[in-house]
């Protein structure tokens, strides 16, 4: 399986994830079988509401899209294109790969999406 986590730093399996999708300063896209991973620069492209990081990431190939929070737009649009989104309850990104591996991952449910532009942080 094919997973992007949003990270704050470009340190691979090393690295630790954001609170936030869109805003997240790198993506971290990990295959689960093997374990390698690309590093994607995010810095600059997000504006709320626009999911511009949706148009970079698209061409990966993603099963799944693994983090703290999301906005409702995000969510769906990325179920319309057949992504996953799911629950990082870890900031270690070896955790995160770890627990997809067995399949712990649980999916967001939209209803728990972030308000966004409120500029608070919300959690899952």
């Amino acid at each position: 399986m094919k997973i992007c986590i949003p990270t704050l730093d470009s340190g691979g399996l090393e690295g630790l994830a954001s609170d936030h999708f869109g805003s997240a300063p790198f993506f971290t896209v990990v295959n689960t079988d093997d374990k390698s991973c690309e590093v994607i620069d995010n810095r600059g492209t997000h504006e709320h509401g626009v999911c511009s990081p949706l148009q970079n990431l698209a061409s990966h190939g993603l099963d799944a899209i693994v983090c703290m929070g999301m906005g409702r737009r995000a969510i769906l649009s990325l179920a319309q294109s057949g992504v996953d989104v799911l629950v990082a309850e870890s900031y270690k990104v070896s955790e995160i790969v770890d627990a997809a591996q067995r399949g712990q991952l649980k999916p967001l449910d939209p209803a728990q999406a972030c308000g966004g532009g409120g500029g608070g942080h919300c959690h899952h």
